[in-house]
Formats: structure tokens, sequence, C-alpha cells
């Protein structure tokens, strides 16, 4: 492959050396028994051939910051058919960490006790242009998740990508066209549905143990906020033109960022509108996602949409949404309301009602509910150990995840449906089928992403 033929992203070619250099680097990646892919001589957007049960996918890691190396790079190393050989962030302190930690995991199964075959990269499109890398696990930033994810499914990688998974309802059905028509597997990286709990509370409603479905119930905590913060000088380890990518300039100081050298610290940037969409999202990508299974419309949307909340006062650097109150009404009847308070999700019924306290304290408004399980004529859902043996396993079988795409854009739409909502101050109207608002111009105008910094604006193309 020549990516300076091809690039990634339209009028931004990865360059021949650096490409030579990361071919150069790779020579070695079947060291201590850890195998290459068996799809090292496949051109890079040409689909693979369904790979054997016991083969290894290869992955690769953009973004190494908390949520990687705490959840979901100890996630995928667990699984024996799963290879990291490749890790990528614009923070250098960051991403030598990360590369550690891969090679300590092997060194522990390896016969010599040491392992060096985990790639670094500073440039996420080095790593997306890759032929012997079969998948890429996204855990960015919010505002770099569809670029990536795009980027990705055109470089012919099944994708596994943090939630909320866009920044807004026209990114999200590009995403899940793309997808599809790339005959890619998608997994939108939530990991509810293979919590225990919401599964079981999920399997009783959707089996009329509290009757017909009414009303649900999402509550989601409530975000801080940060008066605005003095200019800072870059960091030496940190390509913050790249960090900020697609996004707006601004200026450079850590709250906006993350804390140096600290993996533990909350990010700024979850905190601030131009990279992240608050609480209603982030946390409501888990439960409303759970809403929508339990309804059996986690393929459609609401058909109107109203809510208050309240921001920080202006000037403010962390300035997402801090309470809000937003419901949802289905075509089926059904309400959906998500505001602020301690997480849970509570569904009610004509007979009685369930309640799932994060992450497991299930109550009922009868307990002996709590007692049923499905039975050989009942409807029993699929359950997985973990989002990413979902996603491994359809990897292997091509087929779908639990949350592909289409499931991770429309639990994300009820976020921006939601937001727009409450910045437009009204009750609003919604066809979950065209995805617009009806004879409504001014919200209309809002299911476009901001517009995005050259050249990563180019990856909008196709976006109507």
């Amino acid at each position: 492959m020549d990516p300076t033929a091809a690039p990634l992203v339209p009028g931004v070619a990865v360059s021949r050396r650096t490409w030579l250099r990361a071919t150069t680097a790779a020579a070695g990646l079947s060291v201590a028994g850890i195998q290459a892919a068996p799809s090292a001589d496949r051109p890079a957007g040409s689909a693979p051939t369904r790979p054997k049960p016991s083969a290894r996918v290869n992955l690769g890691f953009i973004g190494t910051g908390r949520q990687a190396t705490y959840a979901n790079l100890p996630g995928f190393l667990s699984e024996s058919d799963a290879q990291v050989v490749a890790v990528c962030d614009v923070d250098a302190w960051r991403l030598e960490q990360a590369q550690r930690q891969v090679e300590a995991h092997y060194a522990r199964s390896a016969k010599s006790g040491e392992f060096k075959g985990c790639l670094a990269f500073r440039d996420w499109r080095e790593l997306v242009a890759r032929p012997d890398i079969d998948a890429v696990m996204i855990s960015t930033p919010d505002h770099w998740h569809v670029p990536m994810a795009v980027a990705a499914l055109k470089a012919g990688k099944d994708v596994a990508c943090e939630k909320p998974l866009t920044r807004s309802i026209a990114e999200g059905r590009l995403l899940s066209r793309l997808a599809t028509s790339r005959g890619r597997v998608f997994r939108t990286d939530s990991e509810f549905r293979s919590n225990r709990a919401m599964h079981r509370a999920v399997e009783w409603v959707r089996n009329g143990r509290i009757g017909k479905l009414r009303q649900i119930t999402t509550a989601t905590p409530k975000d801080s906020t940060l008066p605005s913060q003095p200019q800072m000088p870059v960091p030496p380890e940190l390509d913050y033109d790249l960090w900020l990518g697609p996004a707006p300039e601004a200026p450079y100081t850590e709250q906006r960022v993350h804390p140096r050298h600290d993996r533990k610290g909350r990010p700024g940037w979850i905190c601030i509108r131009s990279y992240a969409d608050g609480m209603l999202a982030n946390w409501g990508a888990h439960l409303n996602d759970i809403a929508l299974w339990a309804m059996d419309a986690d393929r459609t949307g609401p058909v109107a949409v109203e809510g208050v909340g309240q921001y920080p006062p202006k000037g403010h650097l962390w300035d997402v949404i801090q309470e809000f109150d937003v419901r949802f009404t289905f075509a089926t009847g059904i309400q959906l309301t998500c505001k602020t308070d301690q997480p849970y999700i509570r569904f009610e019924g004509d007979g009685g009602w369930i309640r799932v306290g994060y992450p497991n304290d299930v109550t009922a408004s009868d307990s002996s509910l709590l007692d049923w399980k499905p039975g050989t004529t009942d409807l029993a859902l699929p359950f997985k150990t973990s989002e990413k043996r979902d996603f491994l396993d359809a990897v292997h079988s091509r087929g779908a995840t639990q949350g592909d795409a289409e499931v991770g854009h429309r639990v994300t739409s009820l976020c921006h449906l939601g937001l727009i909502a409450i910045d437009l101050g009204r009750k609003l109207h919604w066809d979950p089928i065209q995805e617009a608002f009806p004879d409504d111009p001014e919200a209309n105008r809002r299911l476009r992403p901001i517009q995005w910094r050259a050249p990563w604006d180019r990856l909008l193309e196709g976006i109507s």
C-alpha cells in the first residue's frame, strides 16, 4: 500500500518516510509465540476472508488515556484471540506507558519473560495505514471518534469505538451507512449490556413481567464546571495541534486537555462543549442504550422531545450542560425521561416497576418479579461476558455486534435531540425514519456537526 497515493484523509497524506519507518519497526511482530494476523498481506480497504476461530485478531489502539489503560486495554489483553500490536497517542508520555503495559502483559506469558513487539505511533493515520492491523479500538476524546472511525472503515478495519459515538446526528448517519457499505464489524463500546442486572431487567420487561411498559426513567450524574483558565505553554510531550484535530483552535491550558503525567485524573476535555456533550451523552449512552433495548427500539427513535437544562456561566472553560430533564415520546406511547441524579434506570408498567441502580442494585414493586427466569417459550436475550468479547466474536463470524454503528448512532441521537430541544426552548417533533424535524428549518440546521477545521473537514463529504 502506498499511503501517499491513497491518503486516509483526503488531502492529508501519510508520508512515504513515515510509512517506511513504521513498516521497518514492525519487522518482528511475531515474537514470543504471538502470531501476526493471517491478513498481513491483505490490502487495506479490502474485505478479509473469514478468519479461523483460533486466529488472533491484530488490534491497534488509538488513544491511550485513562479509559484505554484502565478499561479497554486490559479488556482486550485478557482475550486469548486478540493481540494488541500497536498503540497510538498524541501524548508521548501516555504512549510510552501504554506500550509498556502491553509488552509487560505479553512478557508474562513468554518463555523468555521478555516481549518487545508493540508498535508506538504519535499520528493515528500511521496506525490505520498498516495492512497488518485488522481492527482498531478508538479511546480518544469524543470529537475525534467519527473522523478516526470513518478513516479506519475506509481503510478496511473493523472498529470498536468509545461512546458516546458522535457529536451530531448527521455524523452518526454517515458512520452507520459507511460501516454497512464497507461490510465492517463495528462495536459501540458500552459495557452495560454485559451487566447481569441490566440484562436481566431488560428480559423481565421484554417478557411482560411488569405488564405493558409505559415509562422509563434514566438518571445520570452531574458534570463539573471550571472557570476560565490562564493560557499555558504546550508541554513538549504533547502534539497539541493534532490533539485538537477538527475542533476549533483554542489556547492550551492543562485543564482543557488532561493532567500531565497522571492517568487517573479526570480529563478536562470531557466537560468542554468543543469536544464533548456532557453527561446526557456520556452516561446517557450507557443507560439510554438499555432503555432502547428494553423497548426493542434501538434502531429507531422518538417522535417528540422536550426538555430543560442549565449551563455554567458564560465564559467558563468547563461549559457542558450541568443539569437537565428531557422527555422523549415514542410512537408506541412509551415515555423516556433522562435527568440528572445518581445513576439508575427505572421501568414502569401497568403491572409494576423494576429499578436498577448502578452497578447492580435491583429492586421491584414485587420482589417475586426478580425470581423469574425465561423459559423455553420466553424471550431469552443473548448475553456476552463483555463488549470486547462481543466485538471479537463478530470479527470472527462477520456477524453483527450487540451495539453496532446503527445502535450507537440511535442512542447518541437521543443526546443530540435533547440538547437541541433544550437550546431552542420548545417541544420538537421528530421523524425517526427521515431523521429530520418536520417543517422546522431552525431545528434541522442543528443536525449537522459544527464546522471542522481543515483538512479534517474533508471527511464530512457525504454528510447531507
